[in-house]
């Protein structure tokens, strides 16, 4: 069953984003507002999944019921204005009664809404398949025209209320990804009413006897198809645009750290296994990695040469500045104090109290950064001690 392609974009794009979100639900199901989105995203994909050509055709053929598709998806599209609309009190409004109340009564007063929309179409006389055209094609019949009324009115009634809910409450919100969201929001639902006022002028275009077809047909489509991507962008940018901005430092941090960890790690300091794979979460990795450098700088406690490190930020202070120069020790000293680690030797230090300091250990990424400019400690190390220049490590 092929999609037809104006039907593409906004049905893959929502299912995408449902897929994105299916492990947070799977991860924090009894979360009210992710089980919410969930079902908003799975809504909004079934509605477009059931308005394309071939799937009319296909649940007509399988139902043996003409026109069919037609009180699938405007209970569908019912279903997603009744949870944008409890979304959106969630939002606004702390656990109360009140708020309850509120809720449960949205939720019965769509229940209802879809009983109406079966009960007008089972009643309506709708013989004719249309597969595009099927709003204006039967705007003059009995109870069909209720049945197309009552969908249109209803999508428009939330579309304006939810708009109203958010206008107010906006000059309150202070997080700048919820801010977004109901930005994004305002303007899905100017576009959702422009939806409901292109169709129904079609069809009172039809009851006066008019053909404006093409506003219901071609101008509004394309009017729902952005207005339900918009929409479940909106609800998801509250709970993924934290997920991501902390996902991106993670990542930076990650990075920042491999420089030094990789010069650390024949330490061997601790007996725990790291998971560093693709498939271990990036949270994980950042946190063995921490915690691995911070183990293999007591282990090497014994074999820093705290003599070395003041001479290299004595001297680097002068052309890097302070931070870049306590990268810049820090890096140096510790490559001794790895060189001095593996060396047979002197493994008899071991015994000997010593910790490296807060010199080091308060400046990580400073070091980190260093150790990705050879070029740099190999300048400095030649200032400080050239006749026992060694090579940088890898």
């Amino acid at each position: 069953m092929s999609l037809r392609l104006p039907y593409i974009v906004p049905t893959v794009l929502l299912a995408t984003a449902l897929a994105l979100k299916a492990p947070t639900f799977l991860r924090a199901s009894r979360d009210p507002d992710v089980r919410a989105t969930v079902l908003l995203l799975a809504c909004g994909t079934a509605v477009f999944v059931v308005v394309t050509p071939d799937t009319i055709l296909w649940l007509n053929n399988v139902s043996g019921v003409a026109n069919i598709a037609a009180p699938i998806a405007y209970s569908l599209l019912t279903l997603f204005c009744a949870i944008q609309l409890t979304m959106i009190m969630r939002w606004r409004e702390p656990p109360s009664g009140r708020r309850r109340r509120r809720m449960f009564t949205v939720s019965w007063i769509h229940a209802g809404i879809v009983a109406a929309l079966w009960t007008t179409f089972l009643m309506a006389d709708v013989p004719v398949p249309r597969i595009y055209d099927l709003d204006t094609y039967y705007a003059t019949t009995p109870w069909m025209q209720e049945h197309i009324l009552l969908y249109l009115i209803n999508h428009a009634v939330s579309v304006v209320v939810a708009a109203y809910l958010l206008w107010i409450w906006f000059p309150q919100v202070t997080d700048r990804w919820l801010k977004t969201g109901v930005v994004v929001l305002q303007a899905g639902f100017a576009l959702g009413l422009l939806f409901d006022t292109t169709k129904l002028i079609a069809i009172v275009a039809r009851w006066t006897g008019h053909d404006l077809d093409f506003l219901s047909t071609q101008v509004a489509p394309q009017f729902a198809f952005v207005e339900a991507v918009l929409v479940a962008l909106g609800f998801i940018a509250p709970q993924a645009g934290p997920f991501v901005q902390g996902w991106a430092r993670n990542k930076a941090a990650y990075r920042r750290l491999r420089p030094l960890w990789r010069i650390l790690r024949d330490t061997r300091a601790s007996a725990a296994t790291a998971s560093f794979g693709l498939w271990t979460p990036l949270e994980l990795r950042l946190m063995q990695c921490q915690q691995r450098i911070h183990d293999a700088l007591r282990v090497l406690g014994p074999y820093f040469d705290h003599g070395l490190h003041q001479r290299a930020y004595t001297t680097a202070l002068a052309e890097l500045g302070a931070e870049r120069a306590h990268g810049v020790a820090g890096a140096l000293a510790l490559q001794a104090a790895v060189d001095a680690y593996g060396d047979k030797a002197l493994h008899d230090a071991r015994d000997q109290p010593a910790q490296i300091g807060a010199g080091v250990s308060d400046h990580l990424d400073a070091i980190a950064r260093a150790l990705s400019r050879p070029h740099v400690l190999d300048s400095i190390r030649q200032q400080i001690s050239p006749a026992e220049s060694a090579p940088t490590h890898a």
